[in-house]
């Protein structure tokens, strides 16, 4: 792909596009007439990531010095500017994407509201560049390419500081450019006359037969008038699409035996002729390949575990397809391509988006087939415990069921809540109706924010979850998260919903008689909160006073009796207390060790900590207490 045309070489990476790469040039460069927002598209498959991925290059700084720029053309070469913000949308959400973007450049704006406006009071303008928006988000069934585009990508695009250059599904493209004035965006669609590029997939299709790149001895690799032959007829029959002309190179070396050379009708012009003209010249029925790579398909993340992609083709195909399954490497290696995680895990995923677009579109029922695969994974659970589930089940299963229309029957597990990635599970639940949802998930999505934000440990999530369905009276949630082994942090006592307590402190009712002493919580409260105790002029504030271990009033509540632990009482405490505006550390005297963090999506309006463990703490929707747990201190139910 790197063949010389007008005495010029073509982009290494891109191998051609020379149009569309002078827009882009251009673009960079804020040419006269160029636009402000350009948006690439096309079908999948024509090559917009690559084409973008490739000026990617040309705009890094350190990259561009590996390249031959001067042998290149040189309206296709920007010039050396400061990198641009490249906040990639592959796995991301919508919002993650926009807080790339203020990372990036410095921002302060604590909202998404005021990234945009801080953009937008900006001297000079910034430069943004989105690939990949049709990978966007972690849940592919929550259609977060669309809310990418309508949610940051609008917004960018009517900032006048903000030059934007992004690709996007062709549906996505005019209503992206739409309602900005004449000339601020142009769109470039790669399958367009004006855009194709005939003589670049001859180069692709020529490139990948030659015997460098690992081709098999045969006629059409050695022979250069027969390669160069072959290679016309893949790229003719292509039409515009990469995609197409890599799957048939693949498709041919997988099984050279027999191939034909000379006979175009073994020559694709789709994806789907691809899958269907393979599976026929390795003679089986196309219907197998595609139900072989439907759990690729339907499935999410980086891949699929390759131990588990049989077991789910057979789930999706039925017992009588086992034999073809076991026996079909062969039939799917164009399509597939393994991934090595960094723990040694193989996972396999689709060589390229489209292919899962064409099998989901070529199943009779897509929620049917995801239920299937549901069923399959959940089985896989070891004895139903996510702490030892495979990382893709317990991170994806619920896009599957999202898909399967079954997620909210998964929301009542609170191991799930615990174990699964937090990103991901609070993708699928926001794409279910809220009416659809039951109390625990209303519960997880009003924590999901706090999860996500601080990316905490499966150990925070569990007590960062025990006390919010503590505070939404879900105890037995609660007492489920209790259960599950973690080592936890606390065990939350009690939670009072009382607004507009500006202050919290810890104390006792000495005891009398017969009575013992009593631990208390005292609540600096408004005038006129009920039962609370007037504690000066009118007009000021009152006091609430209930037990610190029940959260309830106790028999004689009057301030006056109230003791506050002394100071020696408190210098003597094993655990002591340091407060910042939304979390809070416990720390143990002895080693200076923290023992406990508590995290609030709302400030902090007061914090105790009794001499034997007890935190008490406030915000504007409350106080609650929670019992410090260290190893000596039991949980109880």
């Amino acid at each position: 792909m790197t063949a010389a045309t007008d005495s010029y070489i073509p982009h290494p990476y891109v191998g051609g596009r020379s149009a569309a790469l002078r827009a882009l040039t251009a673009w960079r460069t804020g040419a006269p007439g160029a636009p402000r927002v350009l948006v690439l598209t096309g079908n999948p498959g024509s090559g917009c990531s690559r084409l973008l991925a490739g000026f990617l290059m040309l705009c890094d700084p350190e990259f561009r010095k590996a390249l031959p720029l001067d042998e290149m053309d040189p309206s296709t070469v920007p010039p050396a500017l400061p990198a641009p913000a490249v906040p990639a949308a592959a796995g991301r959400t919508a919002s993650q994407v926009l807080w790339l973007i203020a990372d990036h450049y410095k921002l302060t704006a604590a909202s998404t509201k005021n990234v945009y406006a801080e953009l937008a009071s900006l001297d000079s303008p910034v430069t943004v560049v989105v690939p990949d928006l049709d990978r966007a988000g972690p849940v592919r069934a929550a259609h977060e390419p669309a809310r990418a585009v309508r949610e940051v990508l609008k917004p960018l695009a009517s900032t006048e500081t903000v030059r934007l250059l992004t690709d996007v599904p062709r549906e996505l493209a005019a209503e992206l450019a739409e309602g900005l004035p004449a000339g601020a965006a142009q769109i470039i669609d790669l399958d367009d006359p004006q855009w194709a590029d005939p003589e670049g997939l001859v180069l692709h299709a020529h490139a990948a037969l030659t015997p460098q790149s690992g081709t098999p001895e045969s006629p059409f690799s050695m022979d250069p008038g027969q390669r160069r032959r072959l290679a016309e007829a893949i790229g003719r029959q292509a039409v515009t699409s990469h995609l197409v002309v890599q799957l048939t190179v693949r498709s041919i070396l997988t099984a050279p035996d027999g191939f034909d050379s000379t006979d175009d009708q073994h020559l694709p012009m789709s994806v789907g002729q691809a899958l269907d003209l393979h599976s026929r010249r390795l003679g089986n029925d196309p219907q197998t390949v595609r139900l072989m790579l439907a759990p690729l398909a339907l499935g999410e993340g980086a891949g699929i575990p390759a131990e588990l992609w049989r077991p789910l083709a057979a789930a999706v195909a039925g017992p009588e397809s086992a034999e073809a399954i076991g026996n079909g490497t062969a039939l799917v290696a164009p399509f597939v391509e393994p991934v090595e995680e960094e723990d040694g895990r193989t996972l396999l995923r689709l060589l390229h988006p489209a292919i899962g677009d064409e099998i989901r579109a070529g199943l009779s029922d897509v929620p049917a087939a995801q239920s299937r695969i549901a069923v399959a994974l959940l089985e896989a659970v070891p004895n139903q415990d996510w702490s030892r589930a495979d990382p893709y089940l317990r991170d994806n299963i619920a896009g599957h069921t999202l898909e399967a229309g079954l997620l909210p029957q998964l929301l009542i597990d609170p191991g799930l809540f615990v174990h699964a990635d937090p990103v991901r599970l609070r993708a699928a639940i926001e794409a279910v109706p809220t009416a659809g949802l039951g109390a625990a998930a209303r519960t997880y999505l009003r924590t999901a924010p706090l999860l996500t934000r601080t990316q905490a440990p499966a150990r925070l999530r569990a007590a960062l979850l025990e006390t919010a369905f503590v505070e939404d009276g879900l105890p037995e949630y609660a007492a489920a998260i209790r259960q599950l082994g973690i080592d936890l942090p606390w065990q939350t006592l009690w939670n009072l919903p009382v607004p507009g307590i500006h202050a919290v402190t810890i104390g006792r009712i000495p005891a009398s008689g017969d009575e013992p002493a009593v631990p208390v919580a005292a609540l600096a409260v408004p005038e006129g909160t009920p039962d609370a105790y007037p504690t000066g002029a009118r007009g000021r504030s009152a006091l609430l006073v209930h037990s610190l271990l029940q959260g309830t009033p106790p028999r004689d509540t009057s301030p006056d009796r109230i003791l506050p632990p002394s100071e020696e009482e408190r210098a003597s405490a094993p655990l002591a207390l340091s407060v910042g505006r939304d979390y809070l550390r416990v720390w143990s005297r002895a080693d200076e060790e923290i023992v406990a963090v508590l995290i609030s999506d709302v400030p902090f309006t007061g914090a105790d900590l009794s001499p034997d463990g007890i935190l008490l703490v406030a915000t504007e929707r409350g106080a609650k207490a929670l019992r410090i747990l260290t190893p000596t201190t039991p949980i109880t139910s």
